[in-house]
């Protein structure tokens, strides 16, 4: 299952629905809203996203994620809209009965989930700046997740 949400993230309710008998591991991302990117003080972030695109795609996603890392229960969440320090900007969680195909599944899931879906970062800054972010990092990786 893949959401956007204009609320807070609430962690330990997302993990209590994936709860399964079946799994022996459990593996979790939370991406938060830090103070500092690339030599700026920042100060919120604000997220735009094309839900319809952005729903659909990370379905795909988290089905391809099924494929390649079988028995796999998972779930990510998005925000979207103004966001402070210390909110948390995504979640995703794994449960697999085994540890070594949760935490494979959840780094899949959450670096492809940045070159893939249509959600965009903007950065408002200490100076009085701002930025649309590109996320160069996840541009290197693109070549694990494809």
């Amino acid at each position: 299952m893949i959401s956007i949400s204009s609320s807070a993230i609430d962690p330990e309710a997302l993990r209590a629905r994936l709860i399964d008998p079946a799994a022996g591991a459990y593996c979790s991302f939370e991406g938060w809203v830090r103070n500092r990117n690339e030599g700026e003080d920042v100060v919120r972030l604000e997220y735009e996203v094309y839900e319809p695109l952005a729903i659909s795609e990370g379905r795909k996603l988290l089905a391809e994620a099924g494929v390649r890392f079988p028995h796999l229960h998972a779930h990510c969440v998005h925000r979207a809209g103004l966001l402070e320090i210390g909110d948390c900007a995504v979640w995703v969680g794994v449960t697999s009965p085994h540890r070594d195909e949760a935490f494979q599944a959840c780094r899949y899931i959450i670096d492809a989930l940045k070159i893939r879906l249509p959600i965009w970062k903007k950065e408002y800054y200490v100076s009085g700046d701002s930025g649309w972010v590109n996320c160069e990092r996840c541009s290197a990786h693109a070549h694990s997740v494809a």
